[in-house]
């Protein structure tokens, strides 16, 4: 199985297979923005910057997956992406059950993100990366389940197939062949 795995991720259609559920995530996210007017909160901003690092991940891993260095950059990169992703979720999640601490207003979130200042994505793209919703609002649910809560799901699932494919990737480079 790790010979499997490690093969696997050698090849470019695992990497590519991670770039398109990145791809379908950020686009889901502008459906629910723009055509279902669910406005995103600054958590739900820096969610999608996570799905755009962990895209950035996968496409490090599309350069030359079989090199070894290149390999292990997308995978810190990936887990450190998945990981990011994942505690904002769980930040959100808290925010929206009323478990935060909660400021002057509620559990609310700022209108203007934290981003570095070589780097002010809210500046530049503000359709994309302007918050304008609340973070305690559950504007929209599937299954019972909130948009913040299947943001857990799949960040955790990413973060448990980086370090799946990496322990993989080590196993396998220090097997003899």
């Amino acid at each position: 199985m790790v010979q499997v795995l490690s093969q696997f991720s050698q090849h470019r259609s695992s990497w590519s297979l991670l770039l398109l559920s990145c791809v379908l995530l950020f686009a889901i996210a502008l459906y629910f923005q723009h055509g279902m007017a669910l406005e995103p909160c600054l958590y739900c901003i820096y969610i999608r910057v996570a799905v755009i690092a962990v895209a950035l991940s996968a496409l490090i891993g599309l350069l030359q997956p079989r090199t070894l260095i290149t390999a292990w950059l997308s995978f810190v990169s990936w887990i450190v992406s998945a990981a990011w992703g994942l505690w904002l979720a769980l930040e959100l999640v808290e925010k929206q059950s009323g478990n935060a601490p909660t400021g002057l207003f509620g559990a609310s979130c700022d209108y203007i993100p934290n981003f570095p200042a070589w780097m002010p994505l809210h500046q530049w793209w503000p359709a994309l990366f302007q918050p304008q919703g609340q973070c305690s609002d559950e504007a929209w649910q599937w299954l019972g389940v909130t948009m913040a809560q299947w943001m857990v799901g799949v960040f955790a699932l990413y973060l448990a197939l980086a370090l799946l494919f990496a322990l993989a990737r080590t196993v396998a480079s220090r097997q003899p062949h």
